[in-house]
């Protein structure tokens, strides 16, 4: 994703909100509406049916037309789209067929979408999700960001962001994240959090990393922001998830934002036993809203 060079507005003109029919989708659509209503977008509806099994004697497929699970989905895509929730905002609906990750992917490209919602089931994080295994392939592929409501996220009919947590690595590039999370902020007058995790800091050190890191987070936050924007700088010394975690449950927040990157890190390259982004999504007070980098 480019470096923003000053905080802008968001577009999001479209936004995709693919569903299975679950309860999952259901929770999810609150959060899709009111960034809808708010943006003035318009939510594509989209679900994809598992692709057809190869067959040991090759046959013509049959016409989209003819096909029961095809005219099954497309009847239910069609109810699903007729919710209440949709009534005022405009709607198109998409079916497709093939893996649920690599449709999405696709479609977010055709489509020229700006953000996707999905939902998550049960109480396992991304063992449960919507989409499978397939979730954190889409937002890890996806080339717009992504809002992910787990299954831990306090459900609501109307989704105030009256508080954003934004973790950054500021031994990375975290820019154009931070940046994302302030335009929301702004746009809902929200407060601002930004988080500095650093594990396995002896204590005597604690002070000086303390400042070195707030000075980091300062340094963030573009001029023109400061006019509307006091941010909380806040350094804690678990691993990013734990700190990620207990940062959003002890401030109560109404979403993280974070970024997460195009690929799965290697086990070597990490303490914990599975990537910071797959455990925040999974156990999250909030939705999170991942930007791939």
């Amino acid at each position: 994703m480019p470096a923003f060079t000053q905080v802008s507005r968001l577009s999001l003109k479209n936004i995709l909100f693919p569903t299975d029919f679950s309860d999952a989708s259901q929770a999810a659509l609150p959060y899709a509406q009111s960034l809808a209503k708010l943006y003035g977008s318009t939510i594509l509806v989209a679900h994809s049916i598992p692709a057809e099994p190869h067959q040991a004697v090759p046959m013509d497929p049959f016409p989209a037309q003819d096909n029961l699970a095809w005219q099954d989905a497309r009847q239910k895509l069609e109810s699903f789209s007729k919710v209440p929730a949709f009534s005022a905002i405009p709607t198109k609906t998409l079916l497709d067929r093939g893996d649920v990750g690599d449709v999405i992917v696709g479609m977010i490209r055709e489509e020229n979408v700006d953000l996707v919602v999905l939902g998550t089931h049960g109480r396992r994080g991304l063992s449960k999700l919507i989409l499978g295994s397939s979730a954190e392939k889409i937002y890890r592929s996806a080339s717009c960001p992504v809002l992910t409501v787990g299954p831990r996220a306090h459900g609501s009919k109307k989704w105030n962001l009256r508080r954003i947590l934004c973790p950054a690595d500021v031994s990375e590039d975290p820019q154009p994240v931070v940046n994302y999370a302030l335009s929301l902020a702004e746009e809902n007058q929200s407060e601002f959090i930004l988080l500095h995790a650093i594990p396995l800091v002896p204590w005597q050190h604690h002070e000086e990393m303390r400042e070195i890191s707030r000075r980091a987070l300062e340094e963030l936050i573009p001029e023109q922001a400061r006019d509307w924007c006091v941010p909380q700088g806040v350094v804690r010394w678990e691993h990013p998830a734990e700190a990620i975690l207990r940062e959003a449950q002890e401030k109560e927040v109404d979403l993280i934002v974070m970024s997460v990157h195009r690929t799965r890190m290697s086990p070597l390259s990490t303490h914990l036993p599975w990537p910071v982004a797959s455990k925040v999504v999974g156990q999250a007070p909030c939705p999170v809203l991942t930007v791939r980098i």
